[in-house]
């Protein structure tokens, strides 16, 4: 799947998983050493997260049901909470600097492409 940022018209991730279960909500990227540019993990349904226990800072993108982004939160760095985003249905995880790198910011319409 592709996750495409179509106000930007950019391409935010190649290669994206879904975190739409228990289990693979509660794993997220435990464990991974690495996350790489084209990567994506969209969890759902998600209005907050935590980052105990990562290696690494990721991007996060709060998100609406209808896929218009209602937060941003570039390099969100390990051991933090997020705040909670009432009206999120998922939340995006991206590799740092994905969001800066696309221009991507509050209010975008994403797509995600099969």
């Amino acid at each position: 799947m592709r996750l495409i940022n179509q106000t930007q018209s950019t391409i935010l991730a190649t290669n994206v998983s879904m975190a739409n279960n228990p289990l693979k909500r509660i794993k997220g990227l435990l464990g991974k050493k690495n996350f790489l540019r084209g990567e994506a993990l969209i969890i759902k349904p998600c209005n907050s997260v935590h980052t105990f226990f990562m290696h690494f800072s990721i991007d996060l993108l709060f998100v609406n049901k209808d896929y218009k982004i209602i937060k941003v939160l570039p390099a969100f760095a390990p051991n933090k909470i997020s705040g909670i985003y009432w009206k999120s249905s998922l939340v995006i995880e991206l590799p740092c600097g994905t969001i800066n790198l696309t221009k991507t910011q509050n209010k975008d319409q994403l797509q995600l492409e099969k």
